[in-house]
């Protein structure tokens, strides 16, 4: 789904990633690697092959999108270094994009960890009139990418039922980024009159009208 914001052209994919065409940067938050490890290690029953589906996911979203750089916007790896950060580091090996992290609540790694695998991180990026950052935030005469919140929408449907979706949730300065990353979960919004909020589903991106 292609939107304007700024008049600039951004595609929102179902992936939960977003591309912004002017400038070739593909946006992606909160894919909280290591939290299957984490979980994995604390007894959890998750696959084993659970651990790569993220990267997978990376893969074929940058297999769509002609990017020069990738921007995480927070929250991209849960916790302590555990043995999907060998994965991490290997999978940087394999792009030929710039990395570059906004820092988030649970991006505690030191940064010499980071800058061996030149990923730049920053507390907060500005581009043109955008600013990037991992909680919402509001500042005059810019408009604002964030994550942290894990964006989501409750449908109603027929007699009691309801479709719990994933979205992308705009607002008149501000866009929340959905959660990227798998075994996530989300927080359920309800939009407000200005609000509009772009649902995912397994095969597209849908505005959903009110």
């Amino acid at each position: 789904m292609r939107i304007n914001i700024n008049n600039q052209n951004f595609v929102l994919h179902q992936s939960g990633a977003a591309f912004w065409e002017e400038k070739k940067i593909l946006f992606i938050s909160d894919l909280h690697l290591g939290k299957i490890a984490h979980f994995r290690k604390h007894g959890m029953a998750i696959p084993e092959k659970a651990l790569f589906e993220n990267f997978t996911r990376l893969n074929e979203v940058l297999d769509l999108f002609d990017s020069e750089t990738i921007i995480f916007l927070g929250d991209l790896f849960h916790s302590k270094i555990n043995n999907e950060w060998e994965f991490f580091s290997d999978w940087t090996k394999t792009v030929s994009q710039q990395i570059i992290l906004i820092e988030g609540n649970h991006d505690i790694i030191a940064k010499k960890y980071y800058a061996d695998l030149n990923v730049e991180i920053y507390e907060e990026l500005i581009i043109d009139d955008f600013l990037l950052t991992h909680h919402p935030t509001t500042r005059e005469n810019f408009f604002n990418f964030c994550g942290h919140i894990h964006p989501g929408i409750k449908l109603k449907g027929l007699g009691r039922q309801f479709l719990s979706l994933s979205c992308f949730f705009r607002k008149p300065h501000q866009m929340i980024f959905p959660s990227f990353g798998e075994f996530t979960g989300n927080f359920y919004l309800i939009p407000e009159e200005n609000d509009q909020v772009y649902a995912i589903t397994k095969e597209e991106v849908m505005e959903i009208k009110r």
